[in-house]
């Protein structure tokens, strides 16, 4: 899960797109960078660490050009070096920087593609490098001295012909443009705008919707599955699909957790999304335990937030804020390693007393994935005094790992794997808990105006879309993680044994 955003503006758009990342800085906390261009020239800056610890005045005076693209980052493999920072780099053809959401699913074989075949060097461990190399050898391919729009396109067909997986992409086109595109199941979201100032048009690409509401720009719509735009350095737009068989099947764990919910994803509400899973919840509360005796829903803040209220509505009872968030610790979900996030919860969180003292308390999450949080935070509603703790996630038991740009790439980090939830319910320390049943949460989400009939629930299901995810790939992942970890733990214990002595 990544934040992408790109403008083409009349002015500098280094400020803009500063102001874009800002909002879509819960989509990644751990990298940040912006890249412009002016008079055939690219001013770059990225490095580890929020939007505003990343970015100074010094920085912003040096981003200067009507044209540019950034990117937020955390790590999907669990390093956080800043040499993974985006967007990404080649000089040739043209002068290309790239940032993409999601993950590749044969970046292996890519990567080898790219040394043997197309004779290009990669220097990180980054698929988004490797995206980058492949979508540049497919525009040098068309021997253009200046490419037109029928070379971009041309090039993004063949983008999506080699690469596999979930991608949304933003591209500078050195002195000519920015490009965007989408994978052809469209598992990653990606929009487009436009607003008019007095210099003219400019348009705007983005992760999501509320990136272009905060400033000012009108949504169009959401690229296609398959689909790529292209926005000429002067304001041409032009849009075209790319895919052969294209398929909407965007990521339902977007409007679970991932997005705002001010955001609007494939035509979708993830704010209405969410009120639909609190009703869904309740409607399943009241046919298994009708005689429920449930005193007060709380939620686990932010996400969960519009589920509980809804939850509360349909089973009248009292809905009520039981925890108090330190806005400036980061979101645990998506913080690199597991004792870093067991040691931010109690940091993150602090329960009022007076909202569980005596009472029966219903928890409501918007999805329980390690267990690590909602397993802390119900010993904190037993330690205020609460009677019983009920548990309740607006989404189904995680299961399985995601594979395209979540990172949840080990099955046996998931509480909920191969464990019934009677099993879960015990391991977190709830009386009772009760998840989402999946059709509820299709429906939830592409039942509303806008019907969407397929979706990427493998982490509930453990059904991959793009076809090629097997055991012996998971497999793969898992045993690179592990090694990754272990490589990250000698070199902590290097470095304390170095300051000890």
């Amino acid at each position: 899960m990544c934040g992408i955003v790109g403008i083409v503006g009349k002015s500098n758009v280094n400020q803009a797109l500063y102001d874009g990342l800002t909002v879509l800085q819960h989509r990644g906390q751990d990298a940040a960078g912006i890249v412009t261009s002016h008079d055939g020239r690219l001013f770059l800056r990225k490095d580890n660490g929020l939007v505003r610890d990343v970015f100074h005045q010094r920085h912003m005076q040096r981003l200067v050009g009507h044209m540019g693209i950034g990117h937020v980052r955390y790590p999907t493999a669990g390093s956080s070096s800043s040499a993974e920072a985006q967007p990404f780099y080649v000089n040739s053809p043209y002068g290309i920087t790239l940032a993409h959401n999601g993950n590749l699913t044969n970046v292996e074989q890519l990567a080898k593609e790219i040394y043997e075949s197309d004779l290009r060097h990669v220097n990180t461990n980054s698929d988004s490098e490797v995206l980058l190399n492949v979508f540049a050898h497919e525009l040098a391919q068309r021997g253009q001295l200046q490419p037109t729009e029928e070379d971009i396109f041309a090039a993004v067909s063949q983008v999506h012909e080699r690469c596999i997986g979930g991608y949304a992409v933003v591209a500078m086109i050195t002195g000519y443009g920015i490009v965007g595109f989408r994978d052809p199941y469209g598992i990653r979201p990606i929009v487009f705008g436009q607003r008019h100032t007095d210099e003219g048009v400019e348009y705007m690409i983005a992760s999501e919707s509320v990136s272009l509401d905060v400033l000012g720009f009108t949504l169009i719509r959401d690229l296609a599955p398959g689909e790529a735009v292209y926005i000429t350095e002067d304001g041409k737009l032009s849009t075209r699909q790319c895919a052969s068989n294209p398929q909407l099947s965007p990521c339902i764990f977007e409007h679970v957790y991932l997005a705002r919910p001010d955001s609007i994803m494939d035509g979708v509400s993830v704010y209405k999304a969410r009120l639909r899973m609190g009703e869904k919840l309740a409607e399943k509360i009241l046919r298994e335990r009708p005689d429920h005796d449930i005193d007060v829903v709380i939620p686990i803040p932010d996400t969960s937030r519009t589920s509980a209220l809804e939850l509360a509505n349909h089973l009248g009872v009292k809905f009520r804020e039981g925890f108090v968030k330190n806005r400036y610790i980061g979101r645990t979900f998506i913080m690199p390693g597991q004792a870093a996030r067991k040691k931010s919860v109690r940091q993150k969180l602090n329960a009022i007393e007076l909202e569980f003292r005596g009472k029966n308390v219903m928890l409501v999450d918007d999805s329980i994935v390690r267990g690590t949080t909602c397993k802390q935070i119900i010993q904190m509603a037993r330690e205020a005094g609460a009677k019983n703790v009920y548990f309740c996630s607006a989404a189904p038991a995680v299961r399985y790992p995601n594979v395209y740009g979540i990172d949840m790439p080990s099955a046996h980090e998931l509480i909920a794997h191969n464990r019934s939830t009677e099993q879960v319910a015990e391991l977190i320390g709830a009386d009772w808990l009760v998840y989402q049943d999946l059709p509820d949460l299709i429906e939830a989400v592409g039942g509303g105006k806008i019907k969407i009939e397929h979706f990427d629930c493998a982490v509930f299901d453990g059904q991959y879309i793009t076809g090629d995810v097997d055991e012996v790939y998971l497999n793969k992942i898992e045993q690179a993680r592990n090694d990754l970890s272990k490589v990250k733990s000698q070199a902590v214990s290097a470095i304390i044994d170095l300051y000890n002595n």
